[in-house]
């Protein structure tokens, strides 16, 4: 019985797998998260109302909000995958590492853009050293520096481990950010979303925020996917069943 509880578990660690479970799920999950994400930008450009104190102006929350809560969801994932990879070895682990977090460090730099932007207006200022911004760019310095600690290091099995560490030893970074308004006086505003209140704005207003956030969820996720396809091609290329899904690609164009 505990076997097969845990069979699922056991199949993420298995490169075939995965690539097998990428090239069913990729495509589906990136034609609903461009859609989501379309009709929610529509929705929130052109349909929703302005906002009563910002105007206009406000109408960046559908970018810069999905986005940071992203950005921080992707070093969680990651933080998540270095834990399995430490514990049980599985090398999926760092795939997963070395896709997302590229991933992660556009989507940090998309919420700071796009903080600073909205900044301007609302603050007078593109720029200020406010707490949650400045945890958010340490963020952002946290997954260069993820990237280039693997970039350093030639042994698979080294760079997989110094990653792990590096990711786990920054996590702490995340409750920082999140608990940054609650802890220290700062001009950020409070989180949009929280499972215990009702959200401050009309329905007209975060639906469409909503559909956003879940819309770039399903759009990250098929693009992680992609990447570890190439990902376990390039690192299981010596496996017969990578040799055997080549030859049927190369069947296929020269077909």
């Amino acid at each position: 019985m505990a076997n097969t509880k845990w069979t699922w578990f056991h199949r993420f660690g298995s490169p075939k797998w995965l690539y097998d479970f990428a090239e069913r799920y990729n495509g589906p999950l990136f034609g609903v998260g461009c859609a989501l994400m379309l009709g929610a930008c529509f929705w929130g450009l052109f349909i929703a109302p302005p906002d009563y104190q910002q105007g206009d102006s406000f109408r960046i929350i559908y970018i810069h909000v999905p986005t940071a809560i992203l950005a921080q969801s992707c070093y969680m994932m990651m933080a998540a995958a270095a834990l399995v990879g430490l514990v049980w070895r599985m090398k999926i682990s760092d795939y997963f590492i070395a896709c997302a977090a590229p991933i992660g460090a556009v989507m940090t730099f998309l919420a700071l853009f796009t903080g600073a932007v909205w900044g301007k207006p609302t603050w007078g200022t593109w720029w200020v050293w406010d707490a949650r911004l400045t945890s958010m760019l340490l963020l952002l310095f946290l997954y260069f520096g993820v990237i280039a600690l693997r970039s350093s290091i030639q042994s698979a099995d080294n760079r997989a481990r110094a990653s792990y560490v590096l990711v786990l030893v920054g996590v702490i970074n995340i409750p920082i950010i999140k608990y940054s308004v609650d802890w220290w006086n700062t001009l950020h505003q409070p989180a949009t979303f929280t499972l215990t209140e009702k959200p401050a704005m009309p329905a007209e207003m975060w639906l469409p925020l909503l559909i956003m956030v879940i819309g770039i969820y399903c759009f990250f996720t098929a693009l992680v996917l992609v990447r570890m396809q190439a990902e376990i091609v390039q690192r299981e290329l010596k496996t017969r069943w990578v040799h055997k899904l080549l030859n049927i690609e190369g069947e296929r164009s020269n077909g």
